[in-house]
Order: structure tokens, then sequence, then C-alpha cells
């Protein structure tokens, strides 16, 4: 460790990312909260990523996956939403923790490697401008801007674009979620030929991620991946 660093540490020592207890490392966790942290591993869905309860074997798929196949190849998160991953996700989204964003992302890569080296383009699910103007900055927008400089991806924040401002989803049924996207995104930049990552924070029903996914190969992608911090895991 260098001088500096360790001048550093003493006057601003690195905090736990989730409680901001003192911790060794920078951009980490505390031992009290690795142990809360319920990271997603196998056995899960080989195509949405839905963690099972019991041990299957590799490539099997989720009920929902083999009934009806989603439009994208492959997603994964890297937690459930519960109350550990809920509270980091507000804690970036609305806390002003953007500083999370490093630490969040080398989890997202780490979760997704097998997706990752399958794309070529990185892009995040957009914010319309009415809620961009309140919140100042788009928390996917940050995650894929950080995937991509640990990948080396093309970074493109623009492909998407959010046209009609839609009401906040947390309290609607998936059925209803698809309707109130309806005509929410366009496809703005060519997209012919690309294997795109489309990054978001959470996927609760998939309601969005499946309205952008669907945009993008009907505009001529190859294939849409998806890599998300954290999604729910009840229907």
């Amino acid at each position: 460790m260098s001088p500096f660093r360790q001048v550093l540490d003493l006057l601003l020592p690195p905090r736990c990312i989730s409680c901001e207890k003192i911790v060794p490392d920078p951009k980490t966790l505390c031992l009290d909260c690795w142990d809360r942290a319920a990271f997603i591993t196998k056995p899960f869905c080989s195509c949405c990523g839905l963690p099972f309860e019991i041990d299957v074997p590799d490539g099997a798929l989720c009920l929902d996956c083999a009934r009806v196949r989603p439009p994208f190849k492959k997603a994964r998160s890297v937690f459930p939403y519960d109350d550990f991953s809920k509270k980091l996700i507000l804690s970036f989204k609305h806390g002003d923790r953007t500083d999370l964003a490093p630490a969040l992302a080398g989890w997202m890569v780490r979760s997704g490697a097998d997706l990752i080296k399958q794309c070529d383009v990185i892009t995040p699910v957009p914010l319309h401008w009415r809620r961009l103007a309140k919140r100042q900055f788009n928390q996917a927008g940050l995650l894929a801007q950080e995937v991509a400089k640990l990948t080396n991806l093309t970074f493109d924040p623009a492909i998407l674009k959010r046209i009609r401002h839609t009401p906040p989803q947390g309290h609607l049924s998936r059925m209803a979620r698809q309707k109130n996207l309806k005509g929410a995104f366009r496809v703005t930049k060519p997209v012919q030929g690309h294997s795109i990552l489309l990054i978001d924070d959470v996927m609760t029903t998939g309601a969005t991620l499946l309205n952008c996914t669907n945009l993008l190969l009907k505009s001529g992608a190859k294939d849409v991946f998806i890599i998300t911090l954290a999604r729910a895991t009840h229907a």
C-alpha cells in the first residue's frame, strides 16, 4: 500500500457500501453485510436467471420460460430483490449514492460474465426526461457505463429513448405494466446485427425489459441479453 493511500485511509477510512461501517478495502461490504447479502448463484433458470430452490441440471428452464420463451437471449441478476438489495438500490437511486455504481457494476459483470462475452454494445433502459430532470441521473445509465468500463464493450446510452412519461409501476400487475408501457419507448439509432446488452437496476415483472427487447429485435438487433442488479423471485 502506498504512503498516500495509508494517509488517506487514516483520514477517510473506507466504509461498507451498505451500512457504512469501516472496512479494510473500499467499494466492498463489511462481514455482517456479506452474511446478509443473498447473491444469486446456480441453480437458476438458464434463460431468465430465476433462482431455483432445489437442485436442477444445468440448462433447466423455469416454468414461465418453458411455457413461453422470452424474446431476450438470456438474463442474469446479482441479487434477489429482498430487504438487503432494496436498501442498497434505494440508497443508490434516491440517496445520492452514485459512488456505489462501480462496486455494483463489478458484481453485475461477475454475475453476467457468460452473457457479456456474447455482446458488442451496452445500453441502459432510459428514463423519461421529466424523471431524469428530477433525479439528475439515470441509475441504469450509470451502471451500464461502469459495466462498459470493466468489459471494454461499446457504451451507447442513446439507443433507446423513453418518449412517453409513465406513472410509477410498483403497484401495477404484470398485465397493467404492459399496458402502461405501450408506446413508451423508441429505438433511435441503428442496431442491425448487434448483440446488445441491456442494463437496468431491477427486474420485477420484466415488462419494461421485454418491451425494450422487442423494440430492439424489431429494429434488427441480432440478440438482446439482460443484466440487472436485482430481480423479483416470485410471481
